[in-house]
């Protein structure tokens, strides 16, 4: 058996260690440390925000508007409406498309934050108390982590933005959306979740091995992110689940290659 399968046939796969993930996780979120962790993005999301709202609202609702009288088949089914008695369709659509932008933005904001500052404040809590012998091997992990959590951020927003008109075909209202947090989710913790514990071979193998594994985490996490309440904890629960799932498949990874090199040793001693 050579060393990929071997790593491949001791771990747990798919659901099963995606589900081990979750599990320590939602353990771990209720620790008081982690429960008070919880303040910092949320209080950085709702500031960002009310910035957002304060800044940006009037001329986004204003450019909206104009740019929704554009829409003759909105404008007929606007005045069919009101033929028939019933409320303005734009008088509506306009504030709900300004927070439909808005929101997310604040969202992407609290993640990014997250990403930034509160995970390495998971990793430290979970080192300590379940991967201590999980050495860290990483090198320039403050600098690689701000910049791939800028460039998914930055990515996110562009991409909500330029797909938001794609929203008025069914069912990519909802579709949308999920791939969206999905990516912004994955590609932003993944690297955070390891990039101060593993060197840049070992991150290669996880990400290459675990792939699948790190966009069913995205996708889950997307799901559970279609619900409001949960937005004031996914931020620290995400990174939780990230960090467990590949603080675990550091240490089985590194377990594996100490065995593969004791039996390089031992042959190595037996030969003749």
């Amino acid at each position: 058996m050579d060393y990929d399968i071997a790593v491949r046939s001791s771990s747990a796969t798919g659901l099963a260690a995606v589900g081990v993930a979750f599990k320590r996780a939602l353990v771990t979120q209720c620790h008081p440390k982690m429960l008070l962790t919880l303040l910092l993005p949320f209080f950085i999301a709702l500031v960002g925000a009310v910035v957002l709202v304060w800044a940006f609202w009037t001329p986004l609702t204003n450019w909206l508007d104009a740019y929704a009288l554009n829409w003759s088949y909105l404008n007929e089914f606007d005045q069919w409406m009101l033929a028939i008695g019933l409320f303005s369709i734009k008088l509506y659509l306009v504030p709900l498309l300004a927070v439909a932008i808005l929101l997310p933005l604040s969202g992407i904001l609290g993640l990014v934050i997250a990403a930034i500052f509160v995970m390495p404040i998971v990793l430290r809590h979970l080192e300590r108390r379940e991967y201590f012998g999980v050495v860290r091997h990483g090198q320039f992990s403050t600098s690689y982590g701000i910049w791939n959590a800028i460039w998914v951020g930055v990515l996110f927003s562009l991409g909500w933005l330029l797909t938001m008109p794609l929203w008025l075909i069914p069912p990519l209202p909802v579709v949308l959306p999920i791939v969206w947090w999905a990516f912004a989710f994955t590609r932003m913790l993944r690297v955070d979740s390891i990039i101060e514990h593993a060197n840049a071979h070992e991150r290669k193998l996880i990400w290459r091995r675990h792939n699948r594994q790190y966009w069913l985490m995205g996708f889950l996490l997307a799901l559970i992110n279609l619900f409001p309440p949960a937005w004031l904890v996914l931020p620290v629960f995400s990174s939780l689940v990230f960090a467990h799932f590949s603080l675990e498949a550091l240490r089985q990874q590194r377990q594996q290659a100490a065995l593969q090199a004791a039996a390089a040793h031992d042959r190595k001693v037996q030969s003749p």
